[in-house]
């Protein structure tokens, strides 16, 4: 950096080599979108989450802010991060956003027709959004390196409790099913055994049949044995009848 009296000035290279030192501007690579169709008001209240964040940080910020203008934003900060990596040849993961603002742009008017003859106007209003990213100084780069190196362990450690409790429950749902065989397997067992035993009720009742079919015969030629003679006697009376 030059120091040009009081202000600071900012030095860039061209791609030729030649160097420009550029005053009255802030230190930084930038990116900047001009006339843009939304007011500057809104677009700060915007630009104010990601002042002083590190760039990742503030793209995801501006991921789930629910403002059209965080898309522009969003652009405007890619493009910023792309300028510093390609053009000074900057760490994109040690920079963050020293700085950004919106300047009002010119406000288109238009009129809207009202009642009695009259007209109001309507302000169409503009803005100039500039983003500018720097590097992180030693001691702010050096502690979000340690706190990033803190939550990858807890994220190691987070994953390996994971693995063990997957591995875990893969063992009790294994011997639940184990379990759930054997008593399957009993089940059938007894189901088996069950099965014998009604068979063996339906051969006995089929043999009781049996022996039941065989003597109901013997009772009725028994019975037509005993009521042969009386029938013929029954004959005889009436054939004396028959006589006299």
């Amino acid at each position: 950096m030059a120091q040009s009296g009081t202000k600071l000035a900012a030095v860039r290279e061209t791609r030729k080599g030649a160097t420009i030192y550029k005053t009255n501007e802030r230190p930084g690579t930038r990116a900047q979108v001009r006339y843009v169709r939304v007011s500057a008001y809104k677009a700060r209240e915007v630009l104010d989450l990601i002042r002083g964040k590190h760039v990742q940080e503030a793209a995801e910020i501006l991921e789930f802010v629910e403002r059209g203008i965080a898309e522009i934003i969003a652009k405007a900060l890619a493009s910023a991060v792309a300028n510093a990596t390609n053009n000074d040849s900057q760490d994109p993961e040690a920079l963050y956003v020293s700085a950004c603002y919106a300047d009002e742009g010119p406000t288109l008017k238009r009129w809207r027709p009202r009642a009695r003859g009259r007209a109001t106007r309507i302000r169409k209003r503009t803005c100039h959004i500039t983003i500018i990213v720097s590097r992180m100084d030693a001691e702010s780069l050096r502690i979000r390196n340690e706190r990033a190196a803190r939550g990858g362990r807890a994220a190691a450690a987070g994953t390996a409790g994971r693995a063990s409790r997957r591995a875990r429950v893969a063992k009790s749902r294994k011997a639940e099913a184990a379990h759930d065989h054997d008593h399957d397997h009993d089940h059938d067992h007894d189901h088996d055994h069950a099965e014998a035993d009604a068979a063996e009720e339906v051969t006995e009742v089929e043999a009781e049949a049996v022996e039941a079919a065989e003597e109901a015969p013997a009772e009725e030629v028994a019975t037509d044995e005993v009521e042969a003679p009386a029938e013929d006697q029954a004959a005889d009376e009436t054939d004396e009848k028959d006589e006299d």
